[in-house]
């Protein structure tokens, strides 16, 4: 995820007091070692124990492929992909799917089915309908217009995760009709989950590893201390640090892909469940969960739902998340959430992982 936000004008502003995503503190010790390299339109960094000091050629070739298979799966923005080539299929086709593939699928369905449509993975026509999708410069700031009011509903009525005829443990994927997958809410925490665990595979007893602010940690630094994270705040209040043994943190927010048009501001966000951009106020919302493939689909999901009903499922589900809303913060957004506006809400479940 990038630390940039485009400002009223459309241009991007890479200030200090924008919103950033969760980062890995600078670490000091010496048996740190890190890597980095680019991915899926972001960076990814890998800080490993390395006490031996090995060498980190075949650690940095591992990272770059697997999660170049990722993308050779995953990608809308690949036209060879397997999810290209299912949205390319006709109807009544078959597209065989691999192992990773079926995983991250049965689990954006599962998140689909228990948040009733916040998220919702066959959603792509609408995403490209709102100008979100596959772009010659994806970086760049997004620039376009709202689109019809019929044509949302048209594609609205196209999609819908109840329509794909779906089966756990099914090898393959027929296409019902004209169905677009769209995986980017949980494509990327999942491509974290399987770097991890093919380092810790390889003998690697504790890193940390991030792929634009999705990320995931294990075992704990030389010293015992765990890993520290910084989570940004937008400039809504001040940066919150926590300690990470084993777990992940993932974030959604609209700090990033969005455009204006007449003057009002369109989130990259899209409710599957109204097919056009959120509305509310939220900034960003930061879940920790134990596979970042979960945490990065419940930020989607809480995203979507907003302060009030993203808290009370949060609070519903043991989800420990925190949310943070643009300035100004309304009262109303946050009316019975027992949680003071002036800063981030934290769920229940975030202040009992994370209690100082």
């Amino acid at each position: 995820m990038s630390d940039a936000r485009a400002d009223a004008a459309g241009k991007a502003d890479f200030s200090a007091a924008r919103w950033r995503a969760p980062s890995m503190q600078h670490q000091q010790d010496g048996r740190i070692h890190k890597l980095a390299g680019e991915t899926m339109g972001t960076n990814w960094s890998l800080s490993v124990v390395n006490a031996g000091f090995q060498t980190l050629e075949p650690v940095h070739a591992l990272v770059q492929a697997v999660l170049d298979e990722v993308i050779a799966q995953m990608s809308n923005w690949e036209p060879g992909s397997v999810i290209s080539r299912f949205n390319a299929s006709s109807p009544g086709s078959r597209t065989a799917l691999p192992a990773e593939f079926a995983a991250v699928l049965g689990a954006a369905m599962h998140w689909a089915e228990r948040s009733g449509g916040a998220l919702d993975p066959t959603m792509g026509a609408l995403v490209s309908l709102w100008g979100f999708g596959p772009r010659a410069q994806p970086l760049t700031p997004h620039t376009g217009d709202r689109p019809p009011d019929d044509a949302v509903l048209c594609l609205l009525g196209q999609s819908g995760y109840g329509q794909l005829p779906w089966r756990p443990g099914q090898p393959w994927l027929e296409q019902p009709g004209s169905l677009q997958l769209d995986l980017c809410g949980i494509a990327k925490g999942f491509a974290v989950d399987w770097v991890v665990q093919r380092l810790r595979q390889e003998g690697w007893a504790s890193g940390l590893f991030e792929i634009g602010g999705e990320l995931r940690g294990w075992g704990e630094r030389p010293d015992g201390r765990p890993w520290r994270i910084q989570l940004g705040s937008g400039g809504v209040d001040a940066p919150m640090a926590v300690a990470l043994r084993d777990g992940a943190l993932a974030t959604s927010g609209d700090y990033w892909h969005h455009f204006f048009s007449d003057g009002k501001r369109y989130s990259h966000t899209i409710d599957p469940r109204t097919g056009s951009p959120i509305e509310h106020g939220l900034a960003s919302v930061t879940v920790h969960h134990d596979e970042c493939m979960h945490a990065d689909a419940l930020a989607t999901v809480l995203t979507v739902m907003g302060a009030k009903e993203g808290m009370e499922f949060a609070r519903s589900n043991d989800i420990a998340a925190v949310f943070r809303e643009h300035p100004p913060l309304q009262d109303h957004a946050c009316g019975g959430l027992g949680q003071s506006c002036a800063g981030a809400l934290l769920s229940p479940a975030w202040k009992a992982r994370f209690a100082t």
